[in-house]
């Protein structure tokens, strides 16, 4: 037997839901554990650190987004989460986005879809795990804003500001390229490495909380502007560090 390509946790508490998505995984060469609530879904975390969660947000025991809370504070640090929901439950998502979620997924989902968001989110960690591979950019400096891509930090006036691993991947992608106007699907592709099918909520909600933490006042918006009708841009005049060697 041929080694999996992945260890991906399944929480939800329907059984025929891990079920479903454990073959379609499986098939696709991923080794797939299901929990069928918070408490257990903790314990195989920890057991097992596994390369991607996929998470319900309405379970029996625990609510999903307090289990998402526990696996950001616990070994699950970086760990891709990824929340299934209902059409109902926007309000959850938002919510889970914001304490960590990395991206969702509703019920009914398409499993080519599921495979995909699951191949891209475990492709694009392994790749900032090995970051000799990865094309050197040097330190960014937006006047007190500077962004640090070697060591993966974000400050603000001196201080460390807490960055998930996709608010800075999308920082990067944004300020690498000033100025551009970067359409919403566009920008998607290039931060979770596949389609949004048209939908750009997991985008939005990475947004606001991106300005919530790096802006001085994120309902006047310095860095990062909406492009109404069309997308976002870095907006600064400032340059790299590096351009001004």
């Amino acid at each position: 037997m041929s080694k999996p390509i992945g260890t991906v946790l399944v929480v939800d508490d329907e059984r025929e839901i891990t079920e479903l998505i454990g073959l379609f995984l499986t098939k696709e060469g991923f080794a797939v554990h299901a929990a069928e609530g918070g408490e257990e879904a903790l314990r195989i975390a920890e057991a097992l650190s596994p390369d991607l969660v996929i998470l319900d947000v309405s379970l029996g025991d625990m609510d999903g987004i307090e289990v998402c809370r526990r696996l950001r504070e616990g070994g699950c640090a970086d760990v891709p989460i990824l929340f299934l929901s209902c059409k109902s439950e926007d309000a959850d998502i938002v919510l889970g986005l914001t304490e960590g979620g990395d991206d969702y997924i509703t019920k009914p989902f398409s499993p080519r879809q599921l495979v995909a968001r699951v191949q891209a989110h475990i492709r694009r960690r392994r790749q900032r795990e090995r970051p000799q591979a990865e094309e050197q950019h040097g330190l960014m400096a937006f006047g007190s804003l500077e962004i640090d891509p070697d060591r993966f930090e974000v400050r603000r006036d001196g201080e460390t500001l807490p960055l998930s691993a996709k608010e800075f991947e999308l920082l990067c992608v944004l300020a690498r390229q000033p100025n551009r106007i970067f359409a919403m699907n566009e920008l998607y592709r290039l931060v979770w490495h596949t389609d949004s099918m048209g939908d750009t909520r997991t985008l939005m909600v990475h947004i606001s909380n991106l300005r919530k933490k790096i802006e001085p006042d994120p309902s006047n918006p310095v860095y990062i502007h909406t492009v109404r009708g069309f997308g976002y841009r870095f907006l600064t005049d400032c340059q790299s560090l590096q351009d001004a060697r």
